[in-house]
């Protein structure tokens, strides 16, 4: 009876242990510096600048180009996958230690953290955990047979529903031989890690303790909220914690962003693990109001939002942005310059690190497929030194063709504007650092303020075609009465004094 107990108990052991069960429900938060502070300009290396006339964008490209994102203002980078990978996007990784041939080489890599360190630029490197290519060896390791590799990844029983779907709504289950079928979230090509595995999540730390003790300043996680695809919510926020908790080890100050495509009751335990998280709902609220030209629900999902991540960790640090390298370019969204500098002083004004898309800043446009979202990036109108050739451009040539090299000497160019309203936001602390409070003036512009230990600046931005009058008695009352930045007129209505801001103007005041 004894034995029959002792083997039935290991047998009970055994299938926690297979299930996931070790992770905590919580786990202790290590201690964490606030990351905050950072504008972040995003690379997709591939498009950016080539460095040797193969047409293919390089690391070298953008050491040579570190000055163009200095003269920016940025003062980090995030540079899309840059590992070995059968595919341009780099997303399916064959090798999380080592680089992409077609960008160069490790000392490439190094010499460009060096350059970008020395010019007081981070290195942030997009980190792909969920999943690896099929063509990575552990993958074509496992379909041999070899059964420490097939624990490396997802694979059906007797049990599994084949037909079922995977959390982004696509065929889950996929198969090489018509007889075992491995789980891939976001397509057959790349199949899911199994973070049941010790030695998996070990594969991983290992890989971000590499690239950090190369230099690197901190990860963009990748598909974060799939690691298991929904059905395990809250060891999916575990594992973040554990891995999270790992890199601060290693180095205390790395900054982790997770993208977490989803709602903010489901982003907001995330930053329990990561620093921030990108803030698609405002992204999409911003490009929204600028289209219909009333705010109200952009100034509500700002209160909803802000309220539920500071609910879950005080010391959140949010990740603005308008678009990235999933989704149309913003240009296409909001089709005028003035639309787009009017949707910059918005998101450039928010709490946080706000992340701008390589050719953002220029007016770039491009929409699906993903390709023409992440065309060669136009250093000239038509073509020379550096300019990358590996896609055709399809988006931004002919009579639309936005080139640094215009944009560069006009004044009044969105490359100037955006120059020019990242040195103030980077100059001003309340603006760098501040918290958010709601301040609703009409629902015609987007306001809100910036607090920082009392210091407060008001941040109103016309949305509209037209002029909008905003009553100067509320902006007073709360104790604004000096314009440190952007413009408004003043004009008397009724008698009534009022601020007049012009078509997608801004203007910011503060109470000191």
């Amino acid at each position: 009876m004894k034995k029959r107990f002792l083997a039935l108990f290991l047998a009970l052991a055994a299938l926690l242990s297979s299930v996931g069960c070790f992770f905590k429900k919580e786990q202790t938060i290590a201690p964490r510096k606030k990351q905050d502070g950072l504008v972040v300009y995003q690379i997709f290396v591939r498009s950016f600048y080539d460095s040797d006339g193969d047409g293919v964008g390089d690391l070298k490209g953008v050491a040579e180009k570190i000055d163009y994102i200095k003269s920016l203002g940025a003062n980090a980078i995030w540079l899309n996958p840059i590992y070995p990978s059968p595919s341009y996007h780099g997303y399916d990784v064959t090798d999380y230690k080592d680089v992409n041939k077609d960008f160069g080489t490790m000392e490439d890599f190094e010499n460009l953290v060096k350059k970008a360190h020395e010019n007081g630029i981070k290195v942030i490197l997009d980190f792909v955990p969920n999943h690896t290519s099929s063509k990575h060896p552990w993958f074509e390791k496992a379909l041999k047979g070899d059964r420490k590799y097939k624990d490396y990844y997802i694979w059906s029983d007797k049990d599994t529903n084949l037909r079922e779907l995977s959390g982004i709504g696509q065929k889950a289950w996929h198969t090489k031989d018509s007889k075992n079928y491995y789980y891939a979230t976001f397509w057959s090509e790349m199949p899911d890690l199994n973070f049941d595995n010790k030695k998996v999540r070990k594969e991983i730390k290992d890989a971000a303790k590499f690239w950090i003790d190369k230099g690197v300043d901190g990860f963009r996680i990748d598909a974060a909220l799939h690691i298991y695809d929904g059905k395990r919510f809250k060891d999916t926020v575990a594992w973040w914690q554990e891995f999270s908790n790992y890199v601060r080890s290693v180095k205390n100050d790395t900054y982790i962003v997770g993208e977490v495509w989803d709602s903010e009751s489901k982003i907001a335990p995330f930053f329990t693990a990561f620093d921030s998280c990108f803030n698609f709902n405002i992204a999409e609220k911003i490009i929204e109001a600028l289209n219909t030209g009333f705010s109200t629900k952009f100034s509500q999902r700002l209160k909803y939002t802000y309220d539920a991540y500071k609910a879950e960790y005080k010391d959140y640090v949010d990740a603005p942005f308008l678009t990235n390298h999933d989704m149309d370019r913003v240009m296409s969204k909001l089709d005028s310059v003035e639309k787009n500098k009017a949707a910059a002083a918005i998101y450039l004004s928010l709490p946080g690190n706000p992340f701008i898309y390589y050719g953002e800043e220029i007016g770039m446009k491009g929409h699906k497929p993903d390709e023409e979202i992440r065309e060669p990036f136009k250093w000239y109108r038509t073509t020379g030194q550096g300019q990358t050739k590996w896609e055709l451009i399809k988006h931004n040539v002919g009579e639309y063709s936005p080139s640094v090299e215009e944009q560069d000497k006009d004044p009044n160019s969105l490359l100037n504007f955006y120059r020019d309203f990242i040195k103030f936001r980077l100059s001003d602390d309340v603006m760098k650092y501040g918290d958010i409070v709601s301040f609703d003036t009409t629902p015609l512009a987007v306001s809100f303020i910036r607090d920082k230990n009392g210091e407060k600046r008001l941040v109103i931005v016309n949305i509209r075609e037209e002029n909008v009058l905003i009553d100067k008695q509320l902006i007073n009352d709360n104790g604004f009465n000096k314009i440190i930045k952007g413009n408004a007129g003043e004009v008397t209505e009724n008698g009534v004094q009022k601020y007049q801001l012009k078509p997608y103007d801004y203007v910011i005041f503060t109470n000191k």
